[in-house]
């Protein structure tokens, strides 16, 4: 993770080196879970299907692509009811 940009996110959180590499373990443990791989494998496929949506993303309990914004921040709801 030598270049990764969440090398730098990580240590912006202040962590103890201990703590930083077992966030970065769960981290990666979380990214590479089934459900994880699915929905990235979904996502590869219907932007594949839709070129025209290259700059959208795409919301899986919506099923439908929506803008950055409104997908990251929960169609205006904010995050923090998730």
């Amino acid at each position: 993770m030598r270049n990764s940009p969440l090398k730098a996110f990580a240590n912006s959180q202040g962590l103890s080196p201990t703590a930083l590499k077992d966030k970065r373990a769960r981290d990666l443990e979380a990214a590479n879970s089934p459900a994880r791989k699915a929905k990235r494998a979904e996502n590869q496929r219907l932007h594949r299907a839709n070129p025209s949506m290259a700059k959208m993303d795409y919301d899986h309990k919506d099923s439908k692509f929506k803008t950055v914004k409104a997908n990251r921040g929960n169609d205006g709801k904010g995050t923090k009811n998730e």
